[in-house]
């Protein structure tokens, strides 16, 4: 359905989110080609081959088995519904999936070395949301397609719940001053999602959701304070180069995670 690189809309992102960040920045004198800045565009223009690749293979296995388990009538109920009513479905139940895959890669120790590299971010930008290690997109998004295709929503539902799903996913990590006022509780925001990002204690292990800031309401998870962080990032020692990224989950001697209640998910991170 999709090519594997879709090269016009990684250009088209670029040249608006670039002339966005210099017009309304959020950190004014950070640089568009701040450090590290090429490994998140190798990130970028590579990671989702494999991606793609084993979502292919973890969805396309998963559903022979729920194929066996999801009554047939569900499917034809979802799919008897008008296609708008089906994409604002589908936004919500594959935004569930993904918040719930999201807190379990924060509170397991093992998963939380691949989102580790996610979060070794410093500097948040539009290419930061490409710094995502390959088994965590492809779990956390399989998560999320995976009840989508189980319960039988039309493609053009799931096509729009991509499109929203991939530039909300830039612009949240954006270094932009946009923000959504009262619509901040129901749209997630750069004003939501930094929060995520940001290494204060008081913003360890929140606002996990992608679109739906509701579902961390009803989590317990949400942090929303009207000023934004100052800092970013790990006190975790993580390595900056694609290939030592791919293999750090697997050799790190880190730590292992703090439960979701308590402080952070990294135990190395400062009081």
């Amino acid at each position: 359905m999709f090519d594997l690189i879709d090269y016009k809309a990684v250009l088209v992102i670029a040249l608006i989110f670039i002339p966005l960040e210099q017009l309304l920045p959020l950190h004014a004198g950070q640089s568009a080609t701040r450090r590290h800045w090429l490994n998140d565009v190798f990130y970028l223009l590579f990671n989702g081959i494999v991606i793609k690749f084993g979502m292919l293979l973890l969805v396309g296995a998963a559903m022979l088995v729920v194929r066996r388990v999801v009554p047939e009538a569900l499917p034809a109920a979802v799919q008897s519904q008008p296609s708008w009513l089906q994409a604002i479905e589908a936004l919500l139940v594959a935004d569930i999936g993904f918040y719930l895959a999201h807190r379990a890669f924060h509170a397991v120790p093992f998963l939380w070395r691949f989102h580790a590299i996610h979060h070794s971010i410093e500097e948040m930008d539009w290419l930061a949301a490409h710094r995502v290690h390959p088994v965590d997109q492809i779990l956390t998004k399989s998560a999320s397609f995976l009840p989508l295709f189980a319960l039988g929503f039309s493609g053009e539902a799931v096509l729009i719940y991509v499109l929203i799903y991939h530039w909300q996913s830039v612009f949240i990590h954006s270094n932009t001053r946009i923000k959504f006022g009262p619509l901040r509780w129901l749209i997630a925001s750069p004003q939501f999602h930094h929060w995520h990002h940001a290494n204060d204690r008081q913003a360890y292990d929140k606002n996990f959701a992608a679109q739906l800031p509701v579902l961390d309401l009803i989590g317990g998870t949400l942090f929303m304070p009207q000023h934004m962080p100052e800092k970013y990032g790990l006190d975790e020692p993580v390595p900056q180069l694609y290939h030592r990224q791919l293999v750090y989950p697997f050799v790190t001697t880190a730590e292992p995670a703090a439960p979701i209640a308590e402080a952070s998910p990294a135990a190395a991170k400062p009081e």
